[in-house]
């Protein structure tokens, strides 16, 4: 048995950590928390100053067992989760479960890990932060107590099954209120001019410096340009320096490999745990851009090795985010030698993206001469304005250039042919182009995370989670959306005439945008209405200061919770009394055919329209219509809710059967003889589908469906052998199997195939130890069982092994 037991929380970390210890030292995992709030019950003793109730894990009593023994036996126990809030509450944890002797318990904390870092943590081992503990168990008891006594009040006055959090529901706010911001925006459009001249030594491209909004002024410009004569008036050069941006914390990371790796925020944390655990990056959750003396001097030599000491500049940047509770180090590769790294694609790009970025934080600013050239136009008060950039020293663009969320930055500045003041120039042509004002662009992840850290809400370990909790409660969607077509006019001045041309464009196509969906609107609205504090900005923010602050040691954790509760829960009882349901319904209109009422409304499985209302004479029962993707409740028109009612429609018979045209879960579709046939996007529009073109959709489908049939069985029903995208396979009972390479796949017998469904898994692979499924015989009326998947045997589920599931919010 080994003296020294050392304890970390995920077995990735334990495997990295194992090879920089001696034989000593033995290092176990604990998959992350092993207790936590009961998932069943609120487990607050909101009376007895807020004590917790915790439980372990049922999967993980057993490895509570083996740890237990481990730490009775070991003649010191290190306690070395990570060094953050969450990382200081397992130790903790770890500690009161294992009844850990104090005499022999040590903690220990690195921000990196290599065998310098977990060596020096050795040596310099300290007690578990309680102040650290507190923040942690603070957070965690206040969450609890909003998600426990205001989601009951959403189940009673809302719809059933759902849930608040102090956090996540802020989130949605802001994606609420910045939809709601583009509803209410208008575009307006005005008229940008440029024209491209020639100089004596090339041409240069030039833009008015005013633009006209409306057409007729645009037009008397152009016109005035017919016999406008042009000259340079000025030439200014400017110097201008760029400097490189600060090295990763958690934020900017998530942001930038969003804009450049189009990673999501859970999958870039998840990368970079995984090239932490490996020693690859030093810890991936902290608010600072600070560096460390050895960092500063590896990159140092890495630039002056590959690039030479001109481009070396030392900077030494200051965390500027308020409160950050884990200002250590920035997010940087361990060995700043280490150019690329071994492993998967998205790894090796992630540590690409966080080596350029801490590399040029140290590199020279890029030079760069900014000239302007203004174009004078004779009687006329505008001048057109030529910019160009020449780049004069690279700098740290050498090796890296950050990323914008601007989606609507200016063209880059082009160089410029060599002119002088007074010259004379001529015009090759001038276009007046109508442009429309942008709506606010809606929330990427990245941009959100950008904004909540702006506002102070949440912290590193809170934004990831915070976007997969509303997407999976169906507050909000991460979706691609259609532009639309819209027209704008041209002018255009050449051969000294103004010619005039309407174009058509595709405008305000979006692509991984964050909408709400009408429930999270309708959740929103409730929530803004009765628990105004909840959802306000500035106490989300002042919440987190408090935690810091408790963190600090400066406040009393149980009192700061009692503070909030004596309020809130207050509010609580009156929102539970007083408050009124909210169903979301809307009064769209009146159908003209009918006379009768269309509402919109959140119905069982979703928004829905209806049109009339139930007859209680007549017994005639209203119609419905789901709502289209794009559509909200708040938003819809009347003749969008119209144009609902318009499907299913028939088309007409074929084959004596009737054609009808629908839109359903994934998407329009053609049904025949009860058959269902998908209408692509680029096909038809099923509002003005015809029964000629659904017809050939229907010819065409059954042809491919009867080329895809190699061979059927009729003593066998459901069992074929297919043409498939990968090649030939054999599909029996909703699984698939695949032929043994050599085979002619027509010349499958029924046996044979049979045989094959016997001998092997539906994954691929060769089936072991089962016994047959079928009779010898295929007349032997032996009903088989279904196909089991072979699994293969796992682990007790962990925060290590899989994503640690948190406590619903029900009682």
């Amino acid at each position: 048995m080994q003296d020294n037991l050392v304890i970390v929380e995920s077995p990735a970390k334990a495997k990295t950590i194992e090879k920089f210890l001696g034989k000593d030292f033995l290092v176990k995992s604990s998959f992350g928390h092993i207790r936590d709030l009961s998932k069943n019950k609120l487990s607050i003793d909101v009376d007895n100053n807020f004590e917790p109730s915790y439980t372990v894990d049922v999967a993980k009593k057993k490895m509570v067992t083996e740890l237990k023994e481990l730490a009775a036996k070991a003649k010191i126990v290190w306690l070395a989760s990570d060094e953050d809030r969450e990382g200081e509450a397992i130790a903790w944890h770890l500690k009161e479960v294992l009844e850990l002797d104090p005499a022999k318990t040590k903690r220990i904390v690195f921000h990196e890990i290599t065998k310098e870092a977990i060596l020096n943590a050795i040596k310099s081992p300290r007690q578990i932060d309680q102040n650290l503990v507190n923040a942690q168990q603070a957070r965690r008891i206040l969450d609890r107590l909003v998600g426990y006594e205001v989601s009951p009040i959403l189940w009673k006055k809302v719809r059933p099954s759902l849930s608040a959090g102090r956090v996540q529901s802020v989130a949605v706010r802001l994606i609420v209120e910045r939809e709601r911001e583009i509803m209410a925006f208008a575009a307006t459009s005005n008229f940008r001019i440029q024209g491209l001249f020639t100089s004596v030594n090339g041409d240069l491209k030039a833009e008015l410096d005013r633009r006209f909004t409306m057409l007729d002024e645009a037009k008397r410009f152009l016109n005035h340009c017919v016999t406008a004569r042009f000259t340079i008036e000025d030439i200014s050069k400017k110097p201008a320096k760029k400097s490189p941006a600060a090295p990763f914390t958690t934020s900017t990371l998530q942001q930038e490999a969003s804009r450049k790796l189009g990673f999501s925020v859970a999958q870039t944390m998840t990368v970079a745990q995984k090239l932490y655990e490996a020693g690859l990056i030093t810890y991936m959750r902290t608010d600072s851009v600070n560096l460390s003396d050895t960092a500063l001097t590896g990159a140092q030599s890495v630039i002056e090795a590959m690039y030479g000491n001109k481009y070396h500049l030392l900077r030494r940047f200051k965390t500027k985010s308020k409160g950050a509770q884990e200002a250590h180090e920035a997010i940087r590769p361990t060995y700043m030698e280490n150019t690329s790294v071994e492993g998967t694609s998205t790894e090796k790009r992630l540590y690409d993206l966080i080596w350029k970025r801490t590399i040029a934080s140290q590199m020279a600013d890029a030079a760069i001469e900014k000239t302007t050239i203004t174009i004078g136009v004779s009687d006329a008060k505008e001048r057109f304005e030529a910019v160009g950039e020449v780049l004069l020293f690279d700098g740290f663009l050498k090796v890296y250039i950050e990323g914008t969320d601007d989606e609507n930055e200016d063209e880059s500045s082009t160089l410029l042919p060599k002119v002088t003041a007074g010259e004379k120039l001529s015009s090759k042509y001038i276009t007046a182009t109508e442009r429309f004002t942008q709506k606010p662009p809606r929330y990427t992840e990245a941009s959100l995370v950008k904004k909540m850290e702006e506002l102070g809400i949440g912290r590193p370990s809170t934004y990831a989670p915070t976007i997969s909790t509303i997407a999976t409660r169906g507050y909000v969607l991460k979706e691609d959306r259609d532009g639309l077509e819209r027209s704008f006019t041209i002018l255009k001045l050449t051969n000294g005439k103004v010619h005039q041309e309407l174009k058509t464009e595709i405008f305000g196509a979006e692509k991984s945008k964050l909408f709400p969906s009408d429930i999270g609107i309708l959740v929103t609205d409730f929530l803004t209405e009765h628990f105004t504090s909840i959802l306000s900005y500035d106490f989300t923010a002042n919440v987190e200061k408090e935690f810091d602050e408790i963190a600090l040691g400066t406040i009393e954790w149980t009192k700061m919770l009692r503070t909030f509760y004596t309020t809130f829960h207050t509010k609580v009882e009156e929102t539970t009394l007083n408050s009124q349901p909210s169903k979301g319904e809307r009064l769209v209109g009146l159908d003209p055919r009918t006379g009768k009422q269309i509402y919109v409304r959140i119905g069982r499985f979703g928004p829905i329209a209806q049109l009339g209302e139930s007859e209680t004479t007549s017994g005639e029962k209203p119609q419905y219509a789901s709502l289209q993707k794009g559509q909200l409740i708040e938003s819809l028109t009347l003749e969008e809710a119209l144009k609902l009612f318009d499907l299913p429609r028939k088309l007409g018979q074929y084959e004596e059967e009737e054609i009808t045209v629908a839109i359903g879960k994934f998407g329009p579709y053609i049904k025949h003889k009860s058959k269902f046939f998908s209408i692509k996007k680029d096909q038809h529009d099923p509002y003005t589908i015809t029964i000629d073109e659904a017809i050939t959709l229907i010819k065409e489908k059954l042809i491919e469906d009867k080329n895809k049939i190699i061979t059927e069985f009729s003593e066998k029903a459901g069992l074929k052998v297919l043409n498939g995208r990968f090649g030939p396979y054999i599909t029996f009972e909703k699984n698939n199997y695949k032929i043994p390479k050599g085979t002619d796949p027509a010349s499958l017998s029924l046996d044979d195939c049979l045989k094959i469904i016997e001998e092997t898994d539906a994954n691929g692979g060769p089936k072991k130890g089962k016994a047959s499924r079928f009779a010898k015989s295929t007349k032997v009326a032996a009903k088989p069982t279904k196909t089991t998947k072979t699994t293969k045997t796992s682990k007790p589920k962990s925060a290590g092994a899989a994503k640690t599931t948190k406590p619903k919010t029900k009682k």
